[in-house]
């Protein structure tokens, strides 16, 4: 009678294949919120419009995503084909030529911004959002000239404009072409403001360099999603410069808010019905029978 049997060794996988097998079905389906360090599933961030639910905190969510949350169902896209050239066939680490098709492959678009026409709570509205993901939400000769003709429709038609800032600031690979469209697009919000027609400017994480030191500060009303860095340089290049430690909180758009340079802090889920609220009294209309700016914004796509 045997007291002991022989079994062979199991036999781990070694193929990639067998080794993805192993994988547990639930990877990628949680992370760590940068702010809390909570452990969040990405199925409830998504649902909550990308704001952490347990600390509040923003998360970055793509142009064509905040032309959704602020519109309603069926606005019209506007400009989608104009693209970027190579004027200066500027080199960097690569060619403005390359990041520029590698830029249109990953986000989808033709350039670092979202322009639409449509309704916000059965209000006519023109909407301009910058791309982050598209080099850093730089400002080229396509962005300036795409939120410049959204500034024009809406000063034709007498329907208010909103941008939605997200920018690291011009593209330098488009060098002084890319710095005219401040003076292009600060001109064209001129134009508009002797037409009496609102411009509501809506600042994210992060509004920097020439968009702040433009269009994003020139609002009618001018607000900020929740600890949105705003500046033009950053707090590191300044305390360099100045050989001083900034306060806490400095550039954060609470920060701002208190000093006078922001107008409101508003969340994400708040936004559209703060906005809506706010040209109504700006347009001077009633306020709805039935409490429309209440309804929820439909989560980011």
């Amino acid at each position: 009678m045997a007291w002991f049997t022989r079994s062979k060794p199991k036999v781990q996988p070694t193929t990639p294949a067998e080794q993805a097998e192993k994988h547990v079905l639930t990877e990628g389906l949680w992370f760590k919120c940068e702010a809390c360090t909570e452990i969040i599933w990405k199925k409830n961030l998504e649902e909550n419009l990308s704001v952490c639910p347990k600390c509040g905190h923003h998360y970055q969510v793509s142009a064509r995503a905040r032309v959704n949350l602020l519109l309603d169902e069926g606005w019209q896209e506007q400009d989608a084909a104009l693209a970027s050239t190579d004027p200066l066939q500027f080199n960097d680490s690569k060619p403005y030529s390359s990041r520029l098709v590698a830029m249109r492959e990953k986000t989808g678009l033709r350039d670092g911004v979202v322009c639409g026409s449509g309704t916000l709570h059965g209000m006519p509205v023109e909407v301009a959002a910058m791309e982050l993901q598209f080099i850093g939400g730089s400002m080229g000769s396509v962005v300036g000239e795409k939120i410049t003709r959204a500034i024009e429709r809406g000063g034709a038609s007498g329907h208010p404009v909103i941008v939605v800032s997200a920018s690291g600031g011009a593209r330098m690979q488009e060098g002084m072409v890319s710095l005219m469209q401040l003076a292009k697009i600060s001109s064209a919000l001129a134009v508009l403001d002797e037409q009496k027609v609102p411009y509501i400017s809506v600042l994210t994480n992060p509004t920097t360099g020439g968009v702040t030191a433009s269009f994003a500060m020139l609002g009618d009303l001018n607000i900020a999603e929740p600890k949105a860095l705003i500046g033009f340089a950053g707090p590191r290049v300044i305390e360099q410069t100045i050989r001083q430690k900034l306060p806490e909180g400095f550039q954060r758009a609470e920060f701002l808010l208190e000093h006078g340079f922001l107008d409101a802090v508003v969340t994400r889920h708040e936004m559209k019905a703060y906005i809506a609220r706010t040209l109504r009294r700006l347009l001077g209309q009633p306020a709805p029978l039935k409490a429309a700016d209440a309804v929820p914004a439909t989560p980011a796509k």
